[in-house]
């Protein structure tokens, strides 16, 4: 095994989370226990990024091999606090990417005619098809964080959406579909410094929403909220990942390893295609190309001025 694989393989199961909660207990010390300026990994900053460029070129080929044999598909949440670098994420670790086989889907707060409908109605739809790696930035986990961090629905509601998840994920899984659950892990610190960025950038204003500093005033309950979900909807069959993201060199280096190794794991292979015929097809089509330069030739100019 050689040093790249290994790191990957290690940095896999570091980050998982798999012990399983039997609530919705806010009181969970999941991503307490995880700092989210760390950067677990044995390589240092220059090789994480260079690590990352040549798991780019990689990631190119089992997503076109993905795409080309149409058989499976990927699905990626991610999930993570104001400013934790969703979109930055998606961006860095897919850029160059087909984007024919690739599609993001953002929820945000839901509609009015979303909410007349059941909490999974607007998922649904967004899953992805076979061939296709699917993003979700945020995702119907968020209907178990913010109504938690709230308190504006029962523990029994809270439960029900539960199993109404996990049936849902195993219905992706039976059809074909393998999923991977990021949640993106920074500071309180890490927060404060990337808000006041938006506000002092000016090209940064479309970013900054005042929800934000309302959200981050109840940083308490949604950090429990987090490490409630996760640690409740975690298990060894289908864990959650939590990168610590104050770092992005190793927050992006980090997902598109784990990308990777999720892709490597369902070996996807170009479709075998049998021509009838290879021969006489490529006999047919040079037998196209030189009539078409005849027909462009200077032959065909100089009889026609005659």
């Amino acid at each position: 095994m050689d040093l790249e694989q290994k790191a990957i393989d290690g940095l896999w199961d570091s980050l998982k989370v798999t012990g399983r909660g039997s609530t919705l207990d806010k009181e969970s010390k999941v991503l307490k226990e995880i700092d989210p300026e760390s950067t677990p990994t044995a390589f240092s900053k220059e090789q994480c990024l260079l690590e990352t460029e040549s798991l780019r070129l990689e990631l190119g080929i089992l997503q076109e091999k993905l795409y080309a044999q149409a058989r499976s598909s990927v699905l990626l949440v991610l999930q993570g606090l104001d400013t934790a670098g969703k979109d930055g994420t998606i961006r860095r670790v897919f850029d160059g990417i087909n984007p024919q086989g690739v599609t993001v889907c953002g929820f945000k707060a839901p509609t009015p005619l979303e909410l007349s409908h059941d909490f999974l109605w607007r998922i649904h739809s967004k899953s992805p098809t076979a061939g296709m790696i699917t993003i979700f930035n945020r995702s119907h986990y968020e209907d178990l964080v913010v109504p938690l961090a709230y308190e504006r629905l029962s523990q029994e509601v809270l439960e029900q959406r539960v199993r109404s998840i996990e049936e849902f994920e195993t219905n992706l899984e039976n059809n074909g579909t393998r999923i991977l659950r990021v949640f993106l892990h920074i500071s309180f610190q890490e927060q404060a410094e990337r808000l006041l960025s938006r506000i002092d950038v000016e090209k940064k204003h479309w970013k900054f929403s005042e929800a934000d500093l309302e959200t981050r005033g109840h940083w308490p309950e949604f950090h429990g909220a987090y490490s409630a979900v996760i640690s409740r909807t975690s298990d060894h069959h289908r864990p959650w990942h939590v990168v610590p993201a104050d770092h992005k060199w190793y927050r992006d280096w980090a997902v598109m390893s784990l990308v990777v190794k999720l892709l490597r794991g369902i070996a996807p292979e170009y479709p075998e295609v049998s021509l009838p015929d290879v021969e006489g097809l490529r006999r047919e089509l040079l037998e196209a190309i030189e009539k078409s330069k005849n027909h462009g030739s200077g032959k065909h100019g100089n009889s026609h001025s005659k």
